[in-house]
């Protein structure tokens, strides 16, 4: 190779250098928090600037960044989320995106509180967290990453386990005014200290919800929000369920869980090593007493979804927005059930032609979309039936109601083999429920 063709590349690679440096320079001064602006528009020029100062960040560009959250909930829901002190209890996978939805969101004041750091393994999973955090414990991490989202928020970080012992401090204490929380948010995998936070909270009658195991699961679909009684295929949300039982908490506590079945060639609970259990007790390998010590075996999505879905549910619920979630969701085996006690039902009040004239396809449609898994009449959602409403009309869509099976017992004996009216059984609300939900199912039935 010649001296010519060496002059050339060592000219090139100084001014491959000098370039990468002069578009640092020009990069720190031109998109720094402090010096990005608006682009200009043909009507308007911006002269704001986006910095991340609490006090300039004024109401206007709140409402910009958050013009599609405006949109949806409206003003009151807004502001009412503005109004949320709210309290999250565990800052890993499902934690994690918990807060950083609702700060995202709006929300204005929220407290996180988690004792862990975060390790290379947890970046799988976790929001915000990046190589650099490694090491860090994770509400500070959270602070850190939202502090430069969202500079209205004041968020609370404290690197610290919570237990029953300092629950008062944790929970109840807060640095300004002593504001009780909101909401609390429970996002522990602890079963110990999990029944300690949803016990305290509910003898406190603050609102909570609480997240199952996220663990070994991988089907979206099979998300469910429900009460703690409704629970199903969830080992952690069993274990807290019966444990709660023995404290006299029965039902209040709405949870996030997966009715995933388990299956021989899905993932399981990684076994301890041996050599492990050689090293003396087991007990004494966890970082913390009573805390697991084996390795959880997590798709990195799910605990996401988890964490959107109580997010999305807080959400809609502080801000008074109309969500009513469906219990029990995906059990065929429920719906086969359902459409066999119509069939039955077709016999017992002597129609001519037995044959169900809805499709067990639709059974699905009928009892989560129509009737949000609950009897209308009672609102139970066990022992479930369907039955046809009013004897006049034939079978269809719009004319059966899910009902309990004593229920439908009833409604065959004085509606569809008596002589009585609806109105003469029924009182004038639950009329109206079935009336509204036949009408839902008519608007419905136009995009099926």
């Amino acid at each position: 190779m010649g001296n010519n063709t060496w002059k050339v590349i060592t000219a090139t690679a100084l001014l491959t250098v000098a370039a990468c440096k002069s578009w640092q320079v020009l990069s720190s001064q031109c998109i720094s928090p402090t010096n990005v602006k608006e682009p200009v528009g043909d009507k308007k020029k911006y002269k704001k600037k986006l910095v991340l100062d609490t006090q300039d960040y004024d109401d206007e560009l709140f409402r910009e960044q958050l013009a599609r959250n405006y949109a949806f909930l409206g003003e009151d829901g807004m502001e009412k989320l503005k109004q949320q002190y709210i309290v999250v209890v565990g800052a890993g996978g499902v934690g994690s995106w918990v807060v950083t939805m609702l700060i995202r969101s709006g929300c204005s004041h929220i407290r996180i509180i988690d004792f862990d750091q975060v390790s290379l393994s947890s970046l799988n999973r976790h929001s915000c967290a990046n190589l650099n955090d490694v090491g860090t414990p994770k509400v500070e991490c959270l602070k850190t990453h939202m502090s430069q989202i969202a500079p209205w928020c004041e968020i609370e970080a404290i690197n610290e386990l919570w237990t029953i012992e300092n629950a008062d401090r944790l929970i109840l204490e807060n640095s300004h005014d002593n504001k009780r929380p909101t909401f609390v948010i429970d996002c522990i995998d602890n079963i110990d200290t999990k029944v300690d936070l949803l016990e305290y909270v509910y003898r406190h009658k603050i609102d909570v919800i609480s997240s199952g195991g996220a663990s070994a699961k991988s089907d979206p679909t099979r998300i469910n929000v429900g009460d703690m009684t409704t629970t199903e295929e969830d080992p952690l949300a069993r274990s807290v369920r019966r444990r709660l039982k023995k404290r006299g908490i029965t039902t209040g506590i709405p949870v996030v869980f997966s009715a995933e079945k388990p299956d021989p060639r899905k993932a399981k609970l990684l076994p301890l090593p041996e050599d492990e259990y050689q090293k003396g007790s087991v007990d004494q390998l966890s970082a913390l007493k009573d805390f697991r010590v084996r390795i959880l075996p997590v798709l990195g999505t799910m605990p996401g979804i988890f964490g959107l879905t109580i997010a999305t549910w807080v959400l809609t619920k502080v801000s008074g927005y109309p969500m009513e979630p469906i219990e029990g969701k995906n059990r065929i085996k429920l719906y086969d059930g359902i459409y066999q006690s119509l069939a039955g039902q077709m016999t017992r009040i002597g129609m001519p032609d037995q044959r169900v004239p809805i499709a067990l396809k639709d059974v699905g449609y009928i009892v989560e979309e129509i009737f949000r898994g609950k009897s209308p009449i009672s609102g139970f959602s066990t022992r479930l039936t369907l039955s046809k409403w009013d004897p006049s009309l034939p079978v269809s869509l719009q004319n059966v109601v899910l009902m309990t099976k004593e229920e439908q017992k009833d409604h065959e004996l004085k509606i569809l083999n008596g002589n009585q009216k609806l109105h003469e059984v029924y009182p004038q609300e639950v009329l109206d429920l079935v009336a509204k939900r036949f009408d839902e199912e008519k608007y419905y039935s136009q995009f099926r």
